[in-house]
């Protein structure tokens, strides 16, 4: 898996000085829940970057991502991680995701070749002799010149895509500049509750 992890000392020092003004439980609670709400900030504008320079939905991508939430209870666990998953133990996206042009017959019987584009700003590509099966949702090319066997093709995933630098560097900037706000509105939501 990969994710992207804040370090609040290094990166946040006016907040560090602010957790030690107050209380441990009124700084931990405030922290926790800044944490979970910039990680979940960041999950949106990771799934947004991840469409702008790939042909994939930003639903699709934000359902690869996952953010482990940080804690102010029990066990003080006060990180909170953005990560990106597989559907499965190992396993690709298939190109299907990326196709542009399914193979189609024509009247003297030739098939045009099946086209796909994965980066936005790239042009189609073509592989000769892929088709598509498992009800249309897999493409496959035969590994031989026999009928089977068949491989599935898969090509880069989320995870892959998460950690493409450009997008990396530009979500951890929108993490940064949206935790010392939500830090600040947390203190004060929590400081409320404390104060009777």
């Amino acid at each position: 898996m990969s994710g992207i992890k804040i370090n609040i000392r290094n990166n946040f020092p006016e907040v560090a000085r602010a957790l030690n003004r107050v209380g441990e439980d009124v700084g931990n609670k405030a922290m926790a829940r800044a944490l979970n709400t910039t990680v979940t900030q960041g999950k949106t504008a990771m799934a947004s970057q991840i469409s702008k320079e790939f042909r994939i939905k930003v639903s699709t991508a934000k359902a690869r991502l996952a953010v482990r939430k940080a804690t102010a209870k029990g066990t003080l666990r006060l990180e909170a991680y953005l990560e990106a998953t597989r559907r499965g133990q190992g396993r690709s996206m298939n190109l299907i995701q990326f196709v542009t042009k399914l193979p189609i017959r024509n009247k003297k019987g030739v098939v045009s070749q099946l086209k796909f584009q994965i980066k936005r700003a790239g042009g189609r590509k073509m592989i000769k002799g892929a088709f598509v099966a498992n009800k249309g949702r897999t493409v496959f090319v035969r590994e031989g010149k026999d009928r089977l066997p068949i491989k599935a093709l898969n090509t880069i995933d989320v995870p892959q895509m998460f950690n493409t630098k450009r997008i990396n560097i530009v979500v951890r900037q929108v993490m940064l500049q949206r935790f010392d706000t939500n830090f600040r509105r947390e203190l004060r939501s929590v400081m409320k509750g404390f104060v009777k």
